[in-house]
């Protein structure tokens, strides 16, 4: 009869305790973006593969996803816990935190950004496979006649180069020993590439994953060592914001997404697609933790 009379109350207790569980559950995650279609798409990567763990999360832009780390602020929101979590890309974040870091491997710049970063604010697993980093490309006549398509043989043809960029696109001065003129600039892809087809230009840059560079042109390709400076997709969070799983969840990204999939994702974004549509046909395709 004891045993009786102290069962209930612990019963009792139990379903106390569940409907309090039931009256507060887990937090919903935010995952800041900027406004650009890229930054936007990369965040609803991370909000399908919260889910797909089974977590609450939904996707959340900001005019400038990494502000007082000036001049970008979903990192200002993330700062102060209206985000948990901000996809960037590695160098720059670190070109951000620390102006003129040198670094340029994947692994070199993911170290420098995450040394770099302030103390709230961890990194997780950057994709390996996935970069978004500035590129050369030329004609198919001039690769021919620089001996192929490698970025190495950039250098050997340094004087008279004259080279293309789009308006405020971002890209570097110098590579390897050639330090590079001015760039000419132009409004848009269309033009910049009609003018490199017309003989205006020598070289124009683009991004590695661009997903409207034309087939008859060739991007030199950046081996080892890089001489470009690394932009790999890295997820940016709270300390102590995320449970392990959510982690890993944010990690098992690193091992799938690479470039192709993401200039390929980028261009049906591009083309009027909706960007959660997308990002959740894509991880329907590469389900995570297998």
């Amino acid at each position: 009869m004891r045993i009786r009379r102290l069962a209930a109350p612990l019963i009792a207790g139990t379903l106390v305790l569940t409907s309090c569980a039931d009256r507060h559950p887990a937090p919903e995650l935010v995952v800041g973006s900027g406004s650009d279609p890229e930054s936007v798409l990369l965040a609803d990567i991370y909000v399908a593969a919260l889910r797909s763990y089974g977590f609450a999360a939904r996707g959340e832009t900001a005019a400038d996803p990494m502000a007082p780390m000036a001049p970008m602020a979903p990192m200002a929101k993330l700062d102060s816990g209206q985000f948990t979590v901000v996809p960037a890309f590695t160098g720059k974040v670190l070109q951000t935190l620390q102006p003129g870091a040198a670094v340029l491997s994947d692994a070199q710049v993911y170290r420098a950004m995450i040394a770099a970063l302030p103390e709230g604010v961890l990194a997780g697993d950057y994709t390996t496979a996935a970069e978004d980093k500035p590129a050369l490309v030329v004609t198919a006549a001039t690769a021919k006649a620089w001996g192929g398509s490698d970025l190495r043989e950039l250098p050997g043809h340094c004087d008279g180069l004259v080279v293309g960029l789009v308006s405020g696109a971002r890209a570097p001065a110098s590579v390897g020993s050639c330090r590079l003129p001015a760039p000419r600039e132009f409004p848009d892809g269309a033009a910049m590439l009609a003018a490199l087809r017309a003989g205006q230009l020598t070289a124009a840059w683009t991004t590695t994953a661009n997903p409207d560079i034309p087939a008859d042109l060739a991007v030199l390709a950046d081996g080892k060592p890089a001489l470009i400076q690394a932009e790999n997709v890295v997820p940016l969070y709270r300390r102590n914001a995320l449970t392990d799983r959510q982690l890993l969840a944010l990690n098992e990204v690193a091992g799938v997404l690479d470039t192709a999939a993401l200039a390929d994702m980028r261009r049906q974004v591009a083309g009027g697609a909706d960007p959660q549509a997308v990002a959740g046909g894509w991880l329907a395709e590469h389900p995570l933790g297998r």
